[in-house]
């Protein structure tokens, strides 16, 4: 895509929404611009594909799937989906803005990074792929550039899901999947990934992170590929000595080119990096409690000047100040005795002397609470006695018009004033309508503090939905511009994301390629990428499938066939086949 292409989005508004204020990455497959969302007033990043993939309508489809299926995971250290678009000449994600660098970009600045540091950062990576693969979501192309780092230090790792289109986009041109400095020794093959080449790849910035350099390079990437199969890297120790030996072996497990002797899960790595961190922080503790100042308190004298005998007093300035203290001592308490009795006798006059000595007539406060205030407001003899102020208030229960408080109380004895005595009364103003604010297709927990903010009580409903991101609100009852009393119960139906449906995996093994396809088609499943190899099966037959024959799967779950290219008249070449290069 051209710079002229690129720009032609800036400026613009998507879907009445989203203003397009500046191009902030290019990838093989998208252009990502920083936008403004008009409804909810917040920064975001929006991916948009590129021209020459939109021209294709099986990727359109795919790439609004994927995009979905990954706007369901909701994590701290993942990158969220927010929106998915997809018009007749534009289809687009929307997602959160991450305000910070790549961990490459860090890595670049930094060099090496301290142990503490990189298993920091480790961890957070590891937390994203726990949740992702409990989702049933494989990153594939784990690395440095799609790893993001905030402001407070916080890892948010990006697309998840968009590397499955990459390979599918690099499957149909023979390409291998992954960026070969990171790719796994079974994608290197052209097998498919699963949740340990994800782990592989961690490995890999694992090692970069630790010793500043790649565990392998070569002159092109066929060369790098070809090592990931089949070499070890340098020992870290042997590049940075000062590496824990805990740490490197953790390392070397994730990224070890044996799939099965590797971590088996993204969990079981994440146990070893935090059983490390908790070690690290017990260490420190038994350092700490090994210092100078915990022998101090054991029983070291610190080094305390005592005072000089010059500064003593004489025994006759004792005297003259002990007394001169006790004088003081007994007028304080003489003074406080008369202030607290002074203070008594305020109150009992306020309160009960003040009426016996006094001529001044005194009145018993009426009740006004359940009158109309117009009988009161009407009332001249009760003008000549009382200053009323009004003050209204909504109540759903009383009706309006209907005093509902009043200050003084009731039954309170007070003092008859010339100019009248002062009286506040809480008038009912009723039933007071509000209306409903638009909330659909807002995230529930700004909508919430909408609703609750102009006093309204929320009832939550959970559905699924196929249109509407999980999370978000799908409908409100009452519905929006609606007008309901304050203090009404809305019920803010929220969305589940697409209902999940299974199907029964069908047996393809045996069967056509095409035979097979139409079977995954007709049971709602979705092809995934075609691995062929020798065999001595008929070419064209399928010969292995990723997702065994007859068990339960959600409907759409993307299926992998190996078939077979024919008997071989030679013995194939031991290399991975179809690898294009690919610049850092």
């Amino acid at each position: 895509m051209d710079n002229n292409s690129m720009d032609r989005y800036i400026g613009k508004m998507l879907d009445n929404r989203y203003a397009v204020q500046e191009v902030i990455g290019v990838g093989g497959m998208a252009v990502v611009y920083k936008s403004r969302c008009h409804l909810l007033n917040r920064n975001v990043a929006i991916k948009i594909l590129r021209d020459d993939m939109t021209a294709d309508s099986s990727f359109r489809e795919h790439f609004r799937q994927e995009a979905q299926a990954v706007a369901m995971l909701s994590h701290p250290n993942i990158v969220s989906i927010y929106d998915v678009s997809r018009q007749p000449d534009i289809d687009y994600i929307v997602m959160e803005l991450v305000e910070g660098v790549t961990l490459k970009q860090y890595m670049k600045t930094k060099g090496a990074l301290s142990s503490k540091e990189s298993v920091h950062f480790a961890t957070q990576i590891c937390k994203a792929l726990v949740h992702a693969h409990g989702k049933g979501i494989i990153h594939r192309d784990i690395k440095p550039h799609n790893i993001m780092i905030d402001m407070d230090g916080t890892v948010k790792v990006a697309d998840f899901g968009i590397a499955y289109l990459e390979s599918m986009q690099a499957t149909n041109s023979e390409s291998t999947v992954g960026s070969v400095h990171y790719i796994s020794p079974e994608q290197a093959k052209g097998m498919s990934a699963d949740a340990r080449s994800d782990i592989y790849s961690l490995g890999v910035v694992m090692y970069e992170m630790l010793t500043g350099t790649l565990p392998f390079n070569g002159t092109d990437a066929r060369e790098v590929v070809l090592q990931h199969v089949s070499s070890a890297p340098a020992p870290l120790s042997e590049i940075n000595p000062e590496i824990p030996e805990r740490l490197e072996a953790i390392t070397q497990k994730a990224m070890n080119a044996d799939i099965n002797e590797r971590y088996q899960s993204a969990a079981e790595l994440l146990v070893d990096l935090d059983e490390y961190s908790a070690g690290l922080a017990a260490k420190k503790v038994i350092e700490t409690s090994n210092g100078d100042d915990v022998k101090l308190a054991e029983g070291a004298v610190p080094n305390v000047k005592t005072i000089s005998r010059s500064g003593e007093l004489s025994k006759e300035s004792y005297e003259r100040r002990k007394r001169r203290s006790n004088k003081i001592s007994t007028l304080s308490g003489f003074l406080l005795v008369f202030l607290f009795m002074g203070a008594v006798f305020v109150f009992l006059w306020n309160y009960w002397l003040g009426s016996l000595f006094s001529e001044t007539e005194r009145i018993t406060m009426p009740s006004f609470v359940g009158s109309p205030y117009s009988a009161v407001d009407s009332n001249a003899e009760l003008k000549t006695i009382y200053n009323f102020t009004v003050v209204y208030a909504p109540d759903a229960t009383v009706e309006e018009g209907i005093i509902i408080a009043q200050s003084p109380s009731a039954e309170k004895s007070l003092a008859k004033d010339d100019d009248g005595i002062n009286v506040t009364l809480t008038v009912s103003s009723g039933v007071q309508n509000i209306g409903v604010p638009n909330v659909v297709n807002h995230d529930k927990r700004e909508a919430i503090i909408e609703l609750d903010n102009i006093g309204l009580v929320i009832e939550e409903i959970y559905d699924v939905s196929d249109s509407i991101t999980k999370d978000f609100v799908i409908m409100t009852s009452p519905a929006a511009g609606d007008s309901i009393p304050i203090g009404s119960t809305i019920y803010v139906t929220i969305s589940l994301g697409p209902e999940i449906k299974t199907t029964i995996m069908p047996n393809l093994v045996g069967r056509s390629e095409e035979d097979a396809i139409l079977m995954l088609e007709e049971a709602n499943l979705a092809v995934g990428v075609t691995n062929y190899e020798v065999n001595d099966m008929l070419a064209g037959t399928v010969i292995g499938q990723s997702i065994t024959a007859y068990s339960t799967v959600e409907e759409h779950t993307k299926v992998y066939m190996q078939v077979s290219l024919g008997p071989a008249d030679k013995e194939p070449e031991d290399e991975p086949k179809g690898v294009t290069e690919e610049t850092e």
